[in-house]
């Protein structure tokens, strides 16, 4: 998982107000309900010691963020009067929390979001295709594509086009319409750095379309006759069938990196524990983090304010390294901030995944002198 998308918060001093609320909107009184349970929040994150500029902005942001029907939920964090990032989640919180301190928490925002894996998503005709993209940070990109002139089959009048020249022409059309849209899919797939195509639409649109793509996109697309772009259509198949594709290629990734981090302990080198992965991510020479995510944890870590690599399990290490004014914070918050600044990733894994020590390991770039 990129943490890449949290940088603008990390960049940015504390202390933070952190909320995660429970925006569902169903039933009658959906809207009452959730005005008394931000209520509730922001009575807690006063008691916590949030100023009231940065209370009321919160306030006016859960105001304003937009309505949707059912089940879904809010993370949302502010600091000095100005809300830095709201984040709708595809289902409630398991329960609405408030959190008050020198970083923001992100740790179950990560948790629902899952790893973003970069993907289009073509739903094609045979007189064009729409392209929905998302990117490893999670940010949508659209596009449209129209082909030329279609012919529809049809039968034609006496002194016409023979039927057989006809569907010809057809065909001609639809070849060339498909050849657009894999063009412009390929482009969209390159820009992002996409893992996974996956096609809907009209059969025979879909088929051309893979027919169409350069063997090495051939290879990362999945088809489904499922998804129409006529106005009003539902797409909700489409819709499973691009989720299952992305969890695939996820739990992929998953399998990959556990097995490089059992190679890596095998010769001894992979970081174990909480200290070992501190000491490795201070270095900069973590690739990826595994991580349980233990919402009962009281771990806590020790980090210097403006430095990511600042981080140790012991107030007095930081002093050595000249830091002033040592700030105590959650285990998580501190090691979430140590990878997005070093530019490593993050994947969570069940308690039974790998065999980790402590919940943590991690997977090294490079070993030196200094690995245990």
């Amino acid at each position: 998982m990129n943490l890449n998308f949290l940088r603008p918060l990390y960049d940015q001093p504390g202390p933070w107000a952190s909320v995660y609320l429970d925006a569902s909107r169903a039933g009658e009184n959906a809207d009452h309900e959730v005005e008394l349970r931000w209520r509730a929040l922001r009575e807690d994150l006063a008691e916590q010691g949030a100023d009231s500029a940065t209370l009321d902005a919160l306030d006016q942001a859960v105001r304003d963020q937009p309505t949707q029907p059912g089940r879904y939920g809010l993370a949302l964090f502010a600091r000095a009067g100005q809300v830095a990032l709201v984040e709708p989640l595809p289902d409630p919180p398991p329960s609405d929390e408030a959190h008050h301190g020198p970083l923001p928490h992100v740790m179950p925002l990560l948790a629902q979001r899952g790893e973003e894996v970069p993907h289009v998503r073509v739903l094609a005709d045979r007189t064009g295709g729409d392209l929905d993209a998302v990117t490893a940070d999670g940010v949508p990109r659209q596009r449209t594509v129209e082909g030329g002139e279609t012919f529809p089959l049809r039968k034609v009048q006496a002194g016409g086009w023979s039927h057989r020249r006809y569907q010809q022409a057809a065909e001609v059309s639809w070849d060339r319409n498909a050849g657009d849209v894999a063009a412009a899919a390929v482009d969209l797939a390159e820009s992002i750095g996409a893992e996974v195509i996956v096609v809907g639409g009209d059969v025979r649109a879909a088929q051309l379309f893979v027919q169409r793509l350069p063997v090495r996109w051939r290879e990362r697309t999945v088809r489904t006759d499922a998804g129409s772009r006529h106005a009003g259509a539902d797409n909700t198949a489409l819709d499973d069938v691009t989720v299952q594709a992305i969890a695939e290629v996820a739990d992929r990734h998953t399998r990959d990196i556990i097995g490089r981090y059992q190679a890596q302990a095998g010769d001894g080198t992979a970081p174990a524990g909480l200290a070992e992965v501190v000491a490795a991510l201070q270095r900069g020479q973590v690739d990826t983090v595994l991580l349980v995510n233990d919402t009962s944890s009281t771990d806590t870590l020790w980090i210097g304010p403006d430095n990511p690599t600042l981080v140790a399990a012991d107030e007095q290490t930081l002093r050595t390294l000249g830091v002033q004014n040592p700030q105590r914070v959650r285990a998580d918050a501190a090691l979430l901030r140590a990878i997005a600044g070093t530019d490593a990733d993050l994947v969570l894994v069940g308690p039974d995944d790998a065999p980790l020590e402590h919940g943590i390991g991690a997977v090294l770039r490079y070993a030196d002198a200094n690995t245990p």
